[in-house]
Order: C-alpha cells, then structure tokens, then sequence
C-alpha cells in the first residue's frame, strides 16, 4: 500500500472488512495465511505505538470523564502521568475537542463522541490509523469534519478507511482496496485513469430524455461511447486527442438543447470502477 495518503477500503456486506481489521490489529488471529504491517506480523508486540484502530462501535465509559479516559489509554501506551494528560489534550486540540476534557461523554452529540474517538486512535502519533466506518450515521457537518480531521492528518500518519460512502472515499482516497469474495484487488484511482486512452466525464442531469440526451452527445465530434448507468446519470467517454475542451462541447450541448445539469464531474463515480467497471 502507497503510504502518506489514505486509502480505502471497500466491500459487499460480508465480505469481510471487519474481520480484516481485527486481524490487522491484532483482535483476531488468522486460521491461515500471514498480515504483515510495517515490516511486523500483525498484533506483534513490535507494532505497539505504530497501529491503531477505530472500531466500527467504539464507545466511551460514561462511568469517567472524556480526559480521564484518554489519559488512561495514553497511560497504556507508556506515558507517565503528567505526559499522559499532555497527550490526552493534545488529540483532543487535533479534532478541535480540546474544551470536553473534563466533560461527561453522555453530554457528547454523537458527532462529537465519533471525533474523541477518533482522537484516541491518534494517541502517540501512530505511523498507520484503521478506521472502521468513521462517519456512519453522522450528518453532513460532522461527515466533513471528519473528513477535514483525515486530511490535516494525513502527512502525518497513513489511513485505512473502511466505509460503505463511495462519494467520501471518492473525494478522501486515491487508492481503493476491494475486498471481495476473499480476494483483495488494489486500484490507483485517478493514475489507471489518466493513463487510459479514453477520458471521461459523469453528468447529472435534472429530468430529460435519454435516448435524445444520449444521441445528441454522440453527435459530438471526439465521442467515443455514452451510456446511462442509472437514472439521470450519464457517462461520456471521450478521445481527448481529437477534442481536448470536451467539457466545454458537452455543457454546451446541455444548453443548445434547453436542458439543465446538476453536477458535472471528471471521471467515473468511485462505484462504477469499483463495481460495474467491465461489467
């Protein structure tokens, strides 16, 4: 895996992500076969301090205080006590918590309980962080403040994120694992892409025609192939040596016809390479 940027990990249900991760950190054994970080065999003694984890279902103690509990898992981790309180401070500043230390976590939204227990994965500065579905059930501002949290992270330590939003893995990763019927597949997304002789473009389009849509773009002198994988979204595969400016040609295409669009992106989704690329 490609180092100092986070990587995805992806799946069907059951596919065994879950399960991957436990034996990456260490909760589970494998029956065979070997899982090697950093040089080490996973959940090795040498691995302590490097790896951490974020489990799909962590939960706080509402029996001790937000502070109280970091400083105990930094105290795990080999700091003395008065360090111990530095680092529980410390990764609370990181997500922008550093206020709740002395709070209760049932005073905690369920947003700001997922970021503390983000902050304690990053206890002591771990070279590799595993995130089991980081923003499950968050709403759109928590979602991007975790997201915000990965990037200013990410010089910093390496994340595997394991989630079912293909459009926050889409906008986080550029490399994707694919986990699927015990076979790991790794893709480099926009490399593979930018490499391939055929250049693409996916339209969201407000309510229109799409046999009309479809032929009209087909009109367009560089177009190799058009498809809609799903309603009011299409997929323009174009040579971009014939027609380097095709966004220009397609958004003007949208407008000669009257028609409106309410996204326009380069590339496939992540879930069509991922799932119903060459299918």
């Amino acid at each position: 895996m490609e180092a100092g940027e986070p990587i995805g990990l992806v799946g069907p249900n059951g596919a065994g992500k879950t399960t991957l991760i436990n034996i990456l950190c260490g909760f589970l054994r494998p029956t065979a076969g070997t899982a090697r970080l950093l040089g080490h065999n996973a959940g090795s003694q040498e691995l302590i301090g490097k790896v951490s984890a974020l489990p799909q279902d962590a939960r706080l103690d509402p029996a001790f205080s937000i502070g109280e509990q970091l400083q105990f898992f930094s105290r795990l981790q080999g700091f003395g006590h008065k360090e111990a309180e530095h680092e529980a401070c410390r990764v609370l500043e990181s997500v922008a918590l550093k206020d709740v230390f002395k709070e209760n976590p049932t005073v905690l939204s369920h947003g700001m309980a997922k970021r503390v227990s983000i902050a304690q994965a990053l206890i002591g500065k771990p070279q590799l962080i595993l995130l089991d579905e980081p923003t499950a059930g968050l709403d759109p501002v928590n979602t991007r403040n975790i997201r915000s949290i990965i990037v200013d992270l990410s010089p910093e330590a390496t994340f595997i994120i394991s989630s079912h939003d293909l459009t926050e893995l889409g906008r986080l990763c550029q490399q994707v694992l694919l986990l699927e019927n015990g076979v790991m597949n790794s893709r480099r997304l926009n490399h593979t892409e930018n490499e391939n002789a055929t250049r693409f473009f996916t339209i969201q389009m407000e309510p229109c025609p799409v046999a009309g849509f479809i032929n009209e773009l087909q009109k367009i002198v560089g177009v190799i192939q058009v498809y809609s994988p799903q309603k009011n979204e299409f997929i323009v595969g174009y040579n971009p040596e014939i027609e380097a400016k095709m966004d220009i040609k397609i958004i003007r295409c949208i407008s000669d016809n009257n028609l409106r669009y309410r996204q326009f992106s380069q590339g496939k989704t992540l879930e069509e390479k991922l799932f119903f690329e060459n299918k």
